[in-house]
C-alpha cells in the first residue's frame, strides 16, 4: 500500500509504503474459466508496517499514528475483502485472464463496494493474481492524518498493489 504526502511542506514529508504481512484468504474455483470463482481475504490491521528505509524513530511514529489514529486497530482489528463471484472475465491466452472483482471491502467498520481488476494465471492447481487499485480513506470514515501543524498531510487516496498465489487444497 502506498500513501502520498501533500500540503505546504509535503516535499519534506514522507510518502510511506506499507506492507501487509499478516493475512489469510480463500479463493474458490473449480472450472478453468473462473466463472465460478470467489474470494475472501482477511487482513490483521495491526500487522501493517512501514517498509521504507527511514529512521527507527520515524517508523515508530508513523506506525503509531497509522494504528492508533488512522485505522484505530483496537476497535477495528480486521480488514476484509469479499467477492462472491467474478463480475467480468476476459481470456488473454491459455490460462491467462483479465478479471474484474466487484466485491465489498470492510475497513474501519465501514463496508463499501470495491472493484478490483486483476491479471490471473491458472496453472494446474495454482492461481496467481496481480493488480492494483485505489481506496479513498474518507469513504471509510478515516480522518486525514497530518503533521507539522497541518503543513504536511496524507492524500485521501491510497494506492494498493498485490501479487497473490493460491493453491488448491
Amino acid at each position: 500500500m502506498r500513501a502520498f504526502a501533500t500540503g505546504m511542506l509535503s516535499a519534506f514529508g514522507h510518502s510511506p509504503t506499507i506492507a501487509i504481512p499478516d493475512f489469510q484468504g480463500e479463493v474458490q474455483w473449480s472450472s478453468g474459466d473462473l466463472q465460478d470463482a470467489s474470494l475472501r481475504i482477511v487482513i490483521e490491521a495491526a500487522s501493517l508496517s512501514v517498509t521504507d528505509d527511514i529512521s527507527a524513530k520515524d517508523r515508530t511514529e508513523i506506525e503509531r499514528k497509522m494504528h492508533q489514529e488512522v485505522l484505530e486497530t483496537d476497535g477495528f482489528s480486521e480488514i476484509v475483502y469479499e467477492c462472491p463471484q467474478v463480475s467480468s472475465i476476459q481470456k488473454m491466452g491459455e490460462g491467462l485472464f483479465s478479471v474484474v472483482l466487484n466485491g465489498e471491502l470492510t475497513l474501519h467498520g465501514v463496508t463499501r463496494n470495491q472493484p478490483v481488476t486483476a491479471r490471473v494465471t491458472l496453472k494446474a492447481d495454482t492461481l496467481r493474481a496481480a493488480g492494483d487499485f485505489s481506496v479513498r480513506q474518507s469513504d471509510y470514515e478515516i480522518k486525514p492524518v497530518s503533521a507539522a501543524g497541518g503543513a504536511v498531510k496524507l492524500k485521501d487516496e491510497l494506492k494498493l498493489s498485490f501479487n497473490i498465489i493460491a493453491r488448491k487444497s
